[in-house]
This record gives structure tokens, C-alpha cells and sequence, in this order.
């Protein structure tokens, strides 16, 4: 027998930054000869035993071209290969979006356009806030992060203009935050344990069924590397807000490995302007999320995970202060509170079973809320239980995934029962994938969700790629200048399912009790199209992209008189909203150095259930764009500066004005390595553009259902200073083992 150590690379990401090592090697990849085969690690390697002779090696995985190699392997000999797989047109997925595995943003070699943070821009923005993702999604194109309840600090995800409550937020392909995230969710996630973040954009319940009517946001998680790793991170804000996240992840056998993570965050409530109010939401909460994962000789491999969140959230008025007089509820003080306790299991196990992967995806989530709005109170409780297997398997350019899943969502509420709801729905899906060569590929799926309340609906959707310059040789390719190579073009249509629950971002600053019960409604439906070209210009990567998208039946809150007030109940608008929109992005990178520009234009209409008539999407810029230059050096010093313009949004149930005022944001980013300590500071809102110094914040009198403020269309918070400090230790595998070694 002969043993052969192979390494799996991505040949397309070799030279893309300094941090090579970590971003080339393909993960789960199937090494194999003959009948005996096995998935890689961590690493990117694989350890196969074969009997001696003449042997060919190929390696595969869904997504990429294989490679192969063919050796004569001599008894007793060790023989180490390194294989090359290159990203083909083929995006194969159950529930995860997982399309590409490289450090590139723009994923070029994929039909379904999937945009990447990377590892660096996590890091980024770690340091600008590193007790949740809301900045490092803010700050994507396309992509806006809106608050939905200023009292309490809530917002959601806007992908491409469309309400949150269409994006689906996921954490390594699960739904560990519930299958709609409710506005404080963003909130509760820190971003340190995060290897990158993905994003398709556009109607996507054709893959991740009907919660995905606007898109999905895929967080996906470090893995154990051969080097062990803790990483201690403390902050502390000017606004009197500190983080401390605790990071250990570790290989404990080549089988077996672990990560943790641990978060301790809080933030005084402020009254920025002096009204009794507090402008920022006051917070404690408790974060902890273990991981493990095990992989096997044979190819198997399995992931669990669990995590527990304790939040204790308050605002409203502030001390003796009290409500305006002349209403209803005299001069008394009104506080908002939220107590939440979050519990969460997922796993992910795939097999290898012949030259096809069989994996089984399953997560459960249980939240519970404790809420207090002024003198009412109540208690809610929502869970979640998902689960899917797919079988998927590559033949030639050929590739195609089946699979089945289950979704349950379920809301109890103690007092206002009449919101309770269940819903159940059974899945069946398919994807297909047909790529010819490395200019054109093809990839069509369909997904047909049995709604336990909603009735059976099929959603298709056809992504198409061309790569038109693909693998050209001679003066062309090999000028930088051009860069035609890398040009891309694509094209994707899709429909969409969203079936609405009592509650829309409006509702976070409501209480339950003056929700009535809707009658009478019908799932949402979306049609989306969307085109972009991109590629390299003189060095400069550039990308553009247009989109229009129509949801009918779209969910609207209509007001309802009531003994108390306005009460609100939930409505199918009876005419569309549409959705045109165009994005720009360029980035020029020459290290040290990296600038980044990008600019969206949009344009969202809906109806008005209340007059019947059209109106501007609230809370919708139709401008928005930013520039952000950094300096980066290898070890560890970075330096930044970045700005963003936000242009006039439509306003609704503002007295004081029906349109926003545009505003730009400035930052500055500094950061440096101290010996094993990385030390950095940064200054958000230089301008101080706060928007209680455009307007109040606190109504006069209460808005339909009871809310006491305007929409946040600005930063609440103003100029902020942040200061911290990353304490980090690397421990290699031979150094672990020295040491116990040692010990015996």
C-alpha cells in the first residue's frame, strides 16, 4: 500500500491578496481514485491510502471544473499533489448560498449573481462595530439596512428597495434567527465570528422557499483551521456603549474541530436632544454560540451547532419625564421595554455516496419576548423548525439538485390571541445546470411549497452566464489593459411567495393588543428581472447592473378606529409595487492601497391603502452611493476613510415633514499591531448629521396603533468614537501536540 497527501486549490483566487494561504483552498472537495475517494478538510487536504501502481487522482466538486492526475504510486512511499479546481458556471444549492468560494466581491463565474463580503471588509468593519452585522450590511450596494423602531434601536434588511420582511436571513444556510427575522435580529448578531457574507439579490423563492421573496443574506461562519486561534475583542463608544466577544476555534484531531464564540454587550439609554426621550435604545445582552464539526475518512461530514441569546432592551421617556400633554395618556411616562431569550440547534451532514452528495440540513428556533409599551404588556413566543435534504450530483457538464424540505413557523401570544397563527409547508424542489464550456452557462430551478394557509404555489427562476472572452490566449488575455477575460455578463428572472403574518416592520413600535386580525389575506407574489455585465478596465474592477421587479398583493397596515384611538389591521394593497433600479460598483486595488466606489439608483412606488392612491416607498433614497479608500498593510495597520450620501426619502405619519432632508456620513478608520494586540479607533458621523438636529424624533400626538415617533430616515446617534483593542493567539497543531507530548 502507498499512502497520497493531496491538496485542493481554486486556481482562479491564486495571486488575489496576500492572505493566498487561507482564501485558495477548496473546502468539501471529493478527492478520489477508483472506488476510494474522501472529502478535504479545513486545510483544503486529504489523506487517501491506495494500493501501489499506476493510479489517476481527480478531484471534483459542484461548482467547479475537476481536475486529474495521473501517478504510479511505489509500496510503502508517501507522494503529496496539489490539485487545481477553477470556478465553472454552476451554482447547485439546497439552502445555503454557498455559490462561491473565493475572496472575490463580485462573483463572476456564477449564472445566479451572488455578492461576497469578504474576510477583510468583515474585519473592517468589526472594528466600526463589532456588537452586530448592521453596518457591514448597511454598507453594501444595494442593500440598506432601515430602522423600524426608532424607540427601540430595531431595524431591518432592504435588498434592492424591496421591505424587509422579504429577505431572508440565514447562518450557514439555516435559519437560526426564524424564518423572518424581526427587527431586532440584525441587532443581536456580532460579526467576529463571521467568514464571509453572501447575498442574492432578487426573488429567490424558487431555492429558499416562501420567506425569500426579496432576497436571501447568507452569514457564513469560520471554520477550525490547522492553527488553533482565541481572539479577545473589547470595545468601548463615546455614547457609552462596550463589546467584549470572546473567539476559540480549534482542530482537535484531523476528524474533529470546534469553534466558540462569546459576547457581552451593552449601551446606556441617551437623550441626545434634550426632549425626555431616549434617542438611543438602552441594551444588555448576552451572546454564546458553540460549533462543532467532524469530518470523515470516507468522505462524510457533519456540523452542529446551538446558541443562546439574552437581551434586555429599553426606551422611551427617560426619568420624570413624560409625554406630551393634551393626549390621552395625560403627562405620564411611557417606556418600551423587550426582554427576549433565544435558543437555537442547526446541523448540516453530508455524505458521499458514489459520485453524488447527499446532504440533510435541520434547525429548530425558539424565541420568547417579554414587551411592555407604556402601560400594556404582553408576552410572545415564536418558533421554528426547518429542515431539507437534497441529493445532488455532477455528470460532465451536466448537474442538477433534488430535494424536500419542511418549514413550520408558529406564533403564540399570551393576551392578544387573536394574532396567533401556525403555519406548515411541505417542499419540493429542483436545479439544474447545464454548462457547455467556459463561455455560456445555464442554471433553472423550481420550487413548489404546499402552504399550510396559503394554498400550493410553484416559483420557477432561470439565471443564464456569459463569459464571452473566456480562455482567450495571446496579446488579448495577457494584457492587463483590457482584461477582457474577465468580462461577464448575466441575466436572471424569478418569481416569488411571501405569505404574510399579522406583523410588518411597522408593527416593532406597536403594541399587540391595538394589531387587529387580518381577514381576507392572500400570499404576496413577486416577479423579478434582473441584468449586469462586469470585469476589469485598465486594473479598475467595475460592475453594473439593472433590476425591476412587481409584487402583487403586496401587505400594507390600514388604520381602524377603535375606543383607544387608530388601531391597525394588515391588507392586500390593491394595486403593485414595482421596483426599477440600477447599481454601480468599481474598485481599484493596488497595495497597499484599495478604493471602492459605488452609487444606486432607485425608484419604489406602492400603493396607499388608505387613500388609494400611489405613493413613494417610505423610508426609500433614490440616490445613494459612497467612496471608501483604505490603506492596508500585512501586518495588521490600516487606515481608512470612507463617505456616504443618502438622498431625500419619502416619509409617512410625519407631521413635520414629508420628505427627508439628503445627508452624508463620514468616517475615519485607524488601526495598527502591537506585538500580538491589534489596537484600532474610528470616528462614525464626523459631520454629526444626526437627525433630531433636522427635527424632533417625538410625536405631538401618537401615530395609528399608539406610536410615539417619527420614522429614523437618519443616524440617531450622531458623532460616535469608538476605541478597542484585538488581543489574538495563534496555536499550530504540531505545537499542541509538542506540549502533550511534554506532559506525559
Amino acid at each position: 500500500m502507498a499512502t497520497v497527501r493531496a491538496s485542493v486549490i481554486n486556481s482562479d483566487a491564486i495571486g488575489d491578496s496576500a492572505h493566498v494561504a487561507t482564501r485558495t483552498v477548496v473546502v468539501d472537495a471529493v478527492v478520489r481514485s477508483g472506488s476510494r475517494g474522501a472529502l478535504t478538510d479545513a486545510a483544503g487536504r486529504v489523506t487517501l491510502t491506495l494500493p501501489a501502481g499506476m493510479h489517476v487522482l481527480v478531484a471534483s466538486k459542484l461548482g467547479y471544473a475537476p481536475d486529474s492526475v495521473r501517478l504510479t504510486l511505489v509500496p510503502g512511499a508517501d507522494t503529496a499533489i496539489t490539485l487545481r479546481l477553477r470556478q465553472q458556471a454552476a451554482n447547485l444549492v439546497g439552502v445555503t448560498v454557498s455559490a462561491a468560494r473565493g475572496g472575490e466581491r463580485r462573483v463572476s463565474e456564477e449564472p445566479t449573481r451572488v455578492e461576497v463580503v469578504g474576510r477583510e471588509e468583515i474585519e473592517e468593519k468589526t472594528a466600526m462595530q463589532p456588537g452586530n452585522i448592521a453596518m457591514l450590511l448597511s454598507e453594501t450596494s444595494g442593500v440598506r439596512v432601515a430602522a423600524t423602531s426608532p424607540a427601540l434601536g430595531g431595524a431591518n434588511v432592504r435588498v434592492q428597495g424591496l421591505r424587509g420582511r422579504y429577505t431572508q436571513l440565514l447562518s450557514d444556510g439555516l435559519p437560526l434567527f426564524g424564518l423572518s427575522a424581526e427587527g431586532l435580529g440584525l441587532l443581536q448578531i456580532p460579526p467576529v465570528d463571521l467568514r464571509q457574507v453572501e447575498i442574492i439579490k432578487g426573488a429567490a423563492s424558487a431555492m429558499y422557499g416562501p420567506t425569500a421573496l426579496g432576497g436571501v443574506v447568507n452569514l457564513v461562519s469560520r471554520r477550525p483551521v490547522a492553527e488553533a486561534e482565541r481572539e479577545l475583542l473589547l470595545n468601548q463608544t463615546s455614547r457609552d456603549g462596550s463589546d467584549a466577544v470572546y473567539w476559540d476555534a480549534r482542530r482537535l484531531s484531523p476528524a474533529w474541530g470546534y469553534t466558540l464564540l462569546a459576547g457581552a454587550h451593552r449601551q446606556r439609554r441617551l437623550d441626545l436632544d434634550d426632549d425626555g426621550w431616549a434617542d438611543l435604545a438602552g441594551y444588555e445582552r448576552g451572546v454564546l454560540r458553540p460549533r462543532v464539526f467532524w469530518t470523515s475518512p470516507r468522505g462524510h461530514s457533519v456540523f452542529t451547532t446551538a446558541g443562546v441569546m439574552v437581551e434586555n432592551r429599553a426606551g422611551g421617556t427617560l426619568g420624570d419625564a413624560t409625554l406630551p400633554t393634551g393626549t390621552g395618556a395625560g403627562r405620564a411616562p411611557f417606556a418600551q421595554r423587550v426582554r427576549t431569550r433565544r435558543g437555537d440547534v442547526g446541523t448540516v451532514a453530508r455524505f458521499l455516496v458514489g459520485d453524488a452528495v447527499l446532504a440533510v440540513r435541520a434547525s429548530a428556533t425558539t424565541q420568547v419576548r417579554q414587551l411592555a409599551f407604556g402601560r400594556a404588556d404582553d408576552r410572545e413566543r415564536r418558533q421554528t423548525i426547518f429542515g431539507e435534504a437534497t441529493y445532488a450530483r455532477q455528470v460532465g457538464a451536466q448537474a442538477g439538485v433534488v430535494g424536500v424540505a419542511f418549514q413550520r413557523d408558529m406564533y403564540r401570544a399570551r393576551t392578544a390571541t387573536a394574532l396567533d397563527y401556525t403555519f406548515d409547508a411541505p417542499a419540493l424542489f429542483a436545479q439544474h445546470t447545464w454548462t457547455p464550456g467556459e463561455h455560456f452557462g445555464v442554471t433553472s430551478s423550481a420550487r413548489m411549497d404546499a402552504h399550510s394557509v396559503y394554498g400550493t404555489v410553484v416559483s420557477p427562476r432561470l439565471s443564464a452566464l456569459a463569459r464571452p472572452f473566456a480562455g482567450w490566449s495571446g496579446r488579448e488575455a495577457r494584457s492587463s489593459a483590457s482584461g477582457l477575460a474577465s468580462w461577464t455578463a448575466r441575466i436572471s428572472a424569478g418569481t416569488g411567495l411571501f405569505a404574510p403574518t399579522p406583523f410588518t416592520e411597522e408593527t416593532e413600535e406597536i403594541a399587540l393588543a391595538r394589531i387587529r386580525r387580518p381577514t381576507n389575506l392572500v400570499a404576496e407574489r413577486a416577479r423579478s428581472v434582473s441584468a449586469d455585465v462586469g470585469g476589469l478596465i485598465g486594473g479598475v474592477e467595475v460592475n453594473g447592473s439593472v433590476y425591476t421587479s412587481t409584487i402583487r398583493n403586496a401587505a400594507a397596515l390600514r388604520r381602524v378606529g377603535s375606543p383607544f384611538g387608530e388601531d391597525v389591521v394588515l391588507v392586500n394593497a390593491v394595486s403593485p409595487t414595482r421596483t426599477r433600479g440600477a447599481e454601480a460598483f468599481a474598485r481599484y486595488r493596488r497595495e497597499p492601497f484599495i478604493v471602492t466606489a459605488t452609487y444606486a439608483y432607485l425608484h419604489v412606488t406602492e400603493a396607499d391603502v388608505e387613500t388609494g392612491g400611489r405613493r413613494g416607498v417610505p423610508l426609500t433614497p433614490r440616490h445613494a452611493g459612497g467612496v471608501v479608500a483604505m490603506f492596508e498593510e500585512e501586518n495588521g495597520t490600516r487606515f481608512g476613510i470612507e463617505g456616504y450620501f443618502t438622498g431625500r426619502q419619502p416619509l409617512a405619519d410625519n407631521p413635520y415633514r414629508t420628505e427627508s432632508r439628503p445627508y452624508f456620513l463620514l468616517g475615519i478608520l485607524a488601526q495598527t499591531r502591537i506585538r500580538e494586540a491589534i489596537v484600532f479607533a474610528n470616528l462614525e458621523d464626523l459631520l454629526d448629521g444626526r437627525q433630531t438636529r433636522a427635527g424632533p424624533l417625538l410625536l405631538r400626538t401618537p401615530a395609528p396603533g399608539g406610536r410615539w415617533t417619527t420614522d429614523a430616515w437618519a443616524p440617531l446617534e450622531g458623532r460616535v468614537l469608538n476605541v478597542g483593542v484585538r488581543l489574538g493567539v495563534r496555536e499550530s497543531v504540531e505545537e499542541r501536540e509538542r506540549e502533550r507530548a511534554q506532559k506525559r
